[in-house]
């Protein structure tokens, strides 16, 4: 069994095991299915949900169907290095608590900035590597341009709808909860008008200015 197949497979049962959720319960009402992309594929460049080092996983075309899911990216905060060289890892020793996980509770900040048209709160916390049902705690925010840009998995929300955000503001934590295994945070585009979903891709510079900043503040603590 393949990779992408496996993990389509597992979202699908995840989601077939749970009890239908009314729009009304959603708050945010359902996503649409996302159009289908026959030529080239367009991104746009936003900015970082993290201000600390984070690495993502991509969702393929075709591997989830609905706008702010497809052609999403999946992101996790690293760590461990603790100024030697190497790799970073996702986790403290076996990883078996959502504590043990260095993006467990992370700040999470805005990509763009504009208008939060609706939240949800996720009820519950899933342990590490067991699914919990959709849609996971979600906010959908509108770009002056009429982007939407979806981010999941939060445990926390620090605004509410209507408000306005601006980019790079601190929005939420990182959570373990929908259909997820361990503590991230997913990300996806799409156009309002026509929910054309779009390739995330980041802007780099704007990245480094906030992980020197943070390595500054790092710096001058006690």
């Amino acid at each position: 069994m393949n990779i992408m197949f496996s993990r389509t497979l597992a979202m699908s049962l995840a989601a077939a095991a749970c009890a239908p959720l009314q729009e009304q319960e959603y708050g945010l009402g359902p996503p649409p299915l996302a159009a289908e992309v026959t030529g080239d594929i367009e991104h746009v460049l936003v900015g970082p949900i993290h201000s600390v080092p984070y690495m993502c996983s991509e969702h393929p075309l075709g591997q989830v169907a609905y706008a702010g899911d497809a052609l999403g990216t999946d992101c996790l905060v690293t760590g461990g290095l603790d100024a030697e060289p190497g790799f970073s890892r996702l986790y403290r020793g076996d990883g078996g608590h959502n504590e043990d996980w260095y993006g467990w509770r992370a700040e999470v900040l805005a990509p763009v900035s504009g208008t939060v048209l609706g939240i949800f709160a996720y009820p519950s916390v899933n342990m590490i590597g067991e699914m919990g049902c959709p849609p996971a705690g979600t906010i959908r925010i509108r770009s002056e341009d009429g982007m939407i840009v979806t981010l999941s998995h939060l445990g926390e929300f620090f605004v509410s709808g209507g408000d306005y955000v601006d980019r790079g503001m601190i929005i939420g934590l990182v959570g373990n909860n929908g259909v997820s295994r361990a503590p991230h945070i997913h990300v996806g585009a799409h156009r309002e008008a026509d929910a054309t979903p779009l390739q995330i891709r980041w802007n780099l510079r704007e990245m480094a200015d906030l992980q020197a900043q943070q390595g500054d503040n790092e710096a001058v603590l006690p």
